[in-house]
């Protein structure tokens, strides 16, 4: 289980940006479909106008109620009013759907140019985050962006619109009782300035909360083994507590402003409706004034405030969704360590001629990892890397994949600087099989066929013979079809190990990374796996990670590297004759496989 100090991780803070620079970013993503925006603003707008007519038809039927006017008359008021809400609601049926359209859409770009921003960056930056901050992001925030960018857009342009229009319309009612109903406008304005210069940081703090929250969650769900086994199922209860705690907190401080500013406004707006009332009241009484007139023009106030408190509630949306936005275009900005430079061209199939020439790298500055690397592997060798843990073996391995870039001297395949080369064409010649392997969350096929997508069942029960897991596959009761689980928790470590190598024989490459491909099993399944790499390594060029010295005894080269320097080279017979740390080595792990050995033997007899 990987801890992750989620308290002071500052990579879960992102950079601040201004309001404008995210309205920007987000705005962008509409104009991906302006027949959506055009359609969903021209429904907004005509159920706006067809809302308009209530107040102007209740005006003159109150008036004609009053004078006595005839039942027909009456009829087509009704019928007025009728066809009034039938074309406010139609428009607004079209609206809901376009806009359900339009929203959907822009999650999906939004999200799926996050995802694959994501999928092209370095393994460094997945090296400093957390992964439940990293879904976090994806999930929850791209929502609140959405938000701003679809609900905000739409309503924020239509509540402008309303009011304008409304303001019109009362004008010609009563220029004195419109401006007298706009007395409150300078609270409703003074309060969105407080609110929205204070807000921001509330909720800066909600979503980096959740992002602790969610980091640990994820965190604790993978190493949910480690817990039960130390019995540490209170302590961590403890730390999910605060976490929560935390977010609780920072939750209620922005209900609490919004408890205040949502109800503040309000009462602002209804001390103008109230002047109106009072006042118009006064001119009906004294005749200067029809009650229709009144009654229109109180349902006209309604529908300017209206608009007003929704731009109020929208402000509210816009703070969230500009704290969630700095979070994704922190990712979208990020910059790509390891990315294809400019004219890089596709590497062909490889013959499997490696060469480090000179090679160093730090994974932070002024502190080297490697030092001076030089390695020849010739096609169809085998390299083995020995050595203590930390050493930089698998940095080697690490830096020909291409996963991070060298610091100084340069990596050639077939002659070709590997920074020269598209990485999909690189990635293309390597099979990399781990000391744990990792497998999907889907069908023992799947997983095989992720070597090779369009590989036929011939090919792919082929490489699952190959790798020697062909027959526990056809013992399961789905064969083939069975579910792994979540990283391949329903087979074995051996079973894994042998679906991942049938995945890289699949996959056929011509360079093949093997890190400590046999260091987690028992010695009768370490020899099927073996088999199976002997047939995977046959023409290829391996870089073998050695856990087990006896593994790798007839590589063509053993490098033996201690503190990022290469110590040692040679065969085994001319290491062990030069008998330093490779020939100490094999002495101390040749008396552990004899006890070892011994201990299978008596379990045998027994």
């Amino acid at each position: 289980m990987v801890w992750h100090d989620t308290d002071n991780d500052e990579t879960m803070i992102a950079r601040k940006r201004s309001a404008r620079e995210i309205f920007q970013r987000v705005f962008g993503y509409v104009g991906r479909y302006p027949m959506f925006a055009v359609g969903t603003m021209a429904c907004a707008i005509l159920t706006t106008l067809a809302g308009l007519a209530f107040p102007k038809l209740t005006q003159v039927l109150v008036d004609k109620l009053i004078a006595g006017t005839t039942t027909t008359a009456i009829v087509w008021m009704a019928g007025g009013l009728l066809a009034a809400c039938f074309f406010r609601d139609f428009f607004n049926f079209l609206r809901i759907q376009l806009n359900n359209r339009f929203e959907q859409r822009v999650i999906f770009d939004m999200r799926r140019d996050l995802y694959d921003k994501l999928q092209r960056l370095s393994v460094r930056y997945y090296d400093q985050r957390a992964t439940g901050d990293l879904m976090t992001r994806v999930i929850d925030d791209v929502n609140a962006v959405e938000r701003v960018l679809i609900d905000g857009i739409e309503q924020g342009t239509v509540a402008i619109l309303g009011i304008l229009a409304v303001g019109y319309m009362m004008l010609t009612f009563s220029p004195q009782l419109t401006l007298w109903a706009l007395v409150p406008i300078p609270l409703l304005v003074g309060g969105a300035l407080i609110y929205t210069t204070t807000a921001h940081s509330r909720y800066r703090l909600v979503r980096e909360a959740s992002s602790a929250m969610n980091a640990l969650l994820n965190d604790n769900l993978q190493g949910i083994r480690q817990i039960k086994g130390f019995g540490r199922e209170p302590h961590e209860l403890d730390r999910f507590s605060q976490k929560a705690g935390k977010l609780r907190a920072a939750t209620l401080t922005v209900m609490g402003a919004w408890s205040v500013y949502g109800p503040a406004m309000e009462f602002a707006a209804w001390i103008g409706y109230i002047i109106v009332f009072w006042l118009g009241g006064l001119a009906v009484l004294r005749g200067e004034m029809t009650v229709g007139k009144l009654v229109g023009f109180l349902a006209y106030i309604g529908m300017f405030y209206g608009p007003i408190r929704s731009l109020h509630g929208l402000n509210q949306i816009f703070q969230a969704g500009r704290a969630a936005g700095e979070r994704v275009f922190d990712i979208m900005d990020a910059p790509l360590e390891v990315a294809d430079k400019s004219g890089a061209h596709t590497l062909a199939k490889s013959r499997g001629d490696v060469v480090f020439e000179s090679v160093r790298f730090e994974y932070r500055k002024d502190l080297p990892v490697l030092h001076d690397i030089q390695i020849h592997a010739q096609p169809g060798q085998t390299i083995a890397l020995v050595g203590p843990t930390g050493s930089g073996k698998t940095t080697v391995v690490n830096l020909l994949a291409r996963f991070y870039d060298v610091t100084g001297g340069r990596i050639l395949i077939d002659g070709h600087d590997i920074r020269d080369v598209s990485l999909a064409s690189l990635r293309q010649q390597v099979g990399i099989v781990s000391q744990e392997a990792f497998l999907f969350n889907g069908t023992i096929r799947e997983n095989i066929l992720y070597g090779r997508l369009d590989a036929t069942e011939t090919e792919m029960i082929a490489a699952a013979q190959a790798a020697n897991c062909h027959d526990f596959i056809t013992r399961l009761p789905e064969g083939y079809d069975s579910k792994v689980g979540e990283r391949g928790v329903k087979l074995s470590v051996g079973e894994k190990q042998r679906v991942s190598i049938a995945r890289a024989l699949l996959k056929d490459p011509p360079i093949l990374i093997l890190d400590e491909a046999t260091a987690s099993v028992d010695t009768a399944t370490e020899k099927l796996i073996q088999e199976a790499l002997d047939r995977l390594m046959a023409h290829r060029t391996s870089f073998v990670i050695a856990h087990r010295l006896s593994t790798v005894r007839n590589a063509d080269q053993i490098l033996v590297l201690k503190s990022g320097k290469i110590i040692e080279r040679g065969t085994h017979e001319q290491l062990m004759e030069v008998d330093g740390l490779y020939a100490h080595l094999c002495r101390v792990q040749s008396t552990a496989m004899t006890i070892e050995e011994q201990m299978e033997t008596e379990a045998e007899v027994r």
